[in-house]
């Protein structure tokens, strides 16, 4: 921004500058012009009546002569003509009299601009203001001329660069003052979307409009730190309260069982599975809880490394329930996304198309780069899903598997869009399901999260939603 502010001024300016500063100096020069040529021909006339006595009332004219004398001291080149055109008077060299003939002398006053010298003739009328007995030609210098029009155009340039220079000098400290707050802001408006809520941007400075902004932003971002911090509050007190009862619970049901006879030993293994779904559905809740409140800042990820040390730890599941489970990544592939987040979306995936095969069945997850967007997909051969599941299935408790809870595609959507990604459901060929997922690249392939200790450890480390 603050370049084109620089540009738009100094556009501004120079466009002032042009229609002002040009025709003026055009101008000047022009008139200047008319009025050396003025001079020259008043010089000549001047000229003339003094030669006229000479030519008219043949005297010597001494005044004729000394007139001669003092224009040709000033650097001018005179010639007097008579009427049949000879040269009656003039000074040491002659004036350029291309223009002149041998016939008649001129009737009227005329200029002979040249490349460097201008020649007026001028008519030395009698007295009697009869005819015309002779000509003037006056040959004057235009260096003078010259030198005053490249000194206006020079004078002319001085201040149309001092301006430009004035203009640029005010064009940067204002863009300054206007664009560094908003860069201020721009910076603390991606810090708070990357998680960093006690982000806060400067008010001491720029115009007030922008320092207006920054306040309103402030106050939003302290609204959105207090809304979050309570949430995340709420849901550790959630998970605190409703989970110590149930397991307290199961654990009673677990001392009845014992003792119990085979018919209500079956109805406490019923008990249970109920407390266990519970449990599932709490932790299944905390769960997108967390991900519609992610605050982490996001890092570089090795998508394809991440893709296949899942498939690598999801493996043996599968091969215990026959189903066979590949993983493939045409070429690196880099991601910006939080830490552990594409784990956790990998193993929702994966443990939903599992459970969702019968033996026989066969499961691929692939990682490339499209149009400068990673893509993630986990296909399955299994029994697909309607149109109106695939509308639904990523809404929470939308489920189609007996004793699920609706919650791992919800999960997955959450944590998808809160790293600025989106994810959708498409046919398989031959039928299935496809999760597509499509995440931000990276810019660098330097200083990527491997996986390693802090990704989930396998099917066993999973809440099951």
């Amino acid at each position: 921004m603050a370049r084109r502010i620089v540009l738009t001024v100094l556009a501004l300016i120079t466009a002032l500058l042009a229609v002002v500063a040009v025709p003026l100096g055009l101008l000047t020069a022009a008139q200047d012009r008319r009025d050396f040529e003025r001079e020259t021909a008043t010089a000549a006339a001047t000229l003339a009546n003094v030669a006229e006595e000479r030519i008219d009332d043949h005297v010597q004219g001494a005044t004729l002569r000394r007139a001669v004398r003092e224009l040709a001291a000033a650097g001018d080149r005179v010639t007097v003509y008579d009427r049949a055109g000879r040269a009656v008077a003039g000074s040491p060299g002659r004036p350029v009299d291309g223009h002149l003939t041998s016939g008649a002398p001129s009737q009227s006053p005329h200029s002979y601009p040249s490349v460097d010298r201008l020649l007026v003739t001028a008519p030395i009328v009698p007295t009697s203001g009869t005819g015309s007995i002779g000509t003037v030609a006056l040959s004057r210098s235009t260096e003078p001329l010259d030198h005053r029009i490249v000194v206006l155009w020079t004078l002319i340039g001085v201040v149309a660069a001092a301006g430009l220079l004035a203009a640029a000098a005010l064009a940067v400290g204002l863009a300054r003052w206007v664009g560094r707050p908003l860069t201020t802001l721009a910076v603390a408006a991606r810090q708070l979307g990357d998680g960093a809520l006690d982000t806060r941007a400067s008010v001491t400075s720029g115009p007030p409009e922008v320092r207006r902004l920054s306040a309103t932003f402030n106050t939003m971002a302290a609204r959105l730190q207090s809304l979050v911090n309570g949430h995340q509050s709420m849901m550790a007190d959630v998970s605190h309260q409703v989970r110590t009862p149930l397991a307290a619970l199961r654990l009673r049901l677990d001392l009845l069982a014992q003792d119990a006879d085979s018919a209500t030993a079956a109805e406490l293994a019923g008990a249970q599975e109920e407390i266990a779904r519970l449990t599932r559905l709490v932790s299944g809740l905390l769960a997108v809880a967390r991900a519609e409140n992610v605050t982490a800042a996001p890092i570089p990820v090795a998508a394809d490394a991440v893709v296949a040390d899942r498939a690598a730890a999801w493996r043996p599941a599968a091969e215990e329930r026959g189903v066979t489970l590949t993983a493939e990544s045409p070429a690196p592939v880099s991601i910006r996304m939080r830490e552990g987040h594409l784990e956790q979306i990998l193993d929702n995936l994966l443990a939903n198309a599992l459970d969702a095969l019968p033996a026989g069945g066969s499961v691929r997850v692939r990682a490339e780069s499209v149009a400068g967007l990673a893509r993630i997909t986990v296909s399955d051969n299994g029994a697909g899903m309607t149109g109106q599941q695939r509308h639904a299935a990523f809404r929470r408790f939308a489920t189609g598997t007996p004793g699920g809870t609706g919650l791992g595609l919800a999960i997955v959507d959450r944590l998808v869009v809160a790293n600025g990604g989106s994810a959708s459901l498409s046919d398989t060929p031959g039928g299935g399901v496809t999760v597509t997922i499509e995440l931000p690249r990276a810019a660098s392939h330097r200083n990527f999260r491997r996986p390693g200790a802090l990704a989930a450890g396998g099917p066993g480390d999973l809440n099951r939603f």
